[in-house]
């Protein structure tokens, strides 16, 4: 889904079991993320994680990181800044195939790894249950 507080007014998503704000590290991203999680929660899905992405540093990550903290939000995963993103777009290709090695694909392959091995999991204890 693209980015929109419409799907949570609207409910769209309330049937998802998980919901990755992606969020970036500048105010109105930010305020956007702030403004989802609350509205997430009362749709009652059970798993709401923040994304950092376009990170430049230790101090965006840093200031991120606070900022999702005050706001209950769990960070999933942070994707760095990488100028690969944008020369893929360019050459209109998928930055995993032109850019295999490129920060921004080990951080989102790591992600997705982490977020596969979290849901294993958490199936598991439900059919335990």
């Amino acid at each position: 889904m693209e980015a929109s507080i419409e799907h949570l007014t609207r409910g769209t998503v309330r049937t998802a079991d998980v919901l990755l704000l992606v969020t970036e590290p500048y105010y109105r991203s930010l305020e956007t993320m702030g403004r989802m999680a609350p509205l997430a929660r009362e749709l009652g899905i059970p798993f709401i994680l923040g994304v950092a992405n376009k990170i430049r540093g230790d101090r965006d990550e840093a200031a991120l990181r606070e900022y999702a903290s005050r706001r209950q939000i769990e960070l999933a995963g942070v994707v760095p800044y990488d100028e690969s993103v944008t020369e893929a777009d360019r050459q209109g290709r998928a930055l995993f195939d032109c850019a295999p090695t490129a920060p921004a694909v080990l951080a989102v392959t790591e992600l997705a790894d982490a977020l596969e091995q979290r849901w294993a999991s958490v199936q598991r204890a439900s059919v335990s249950r």
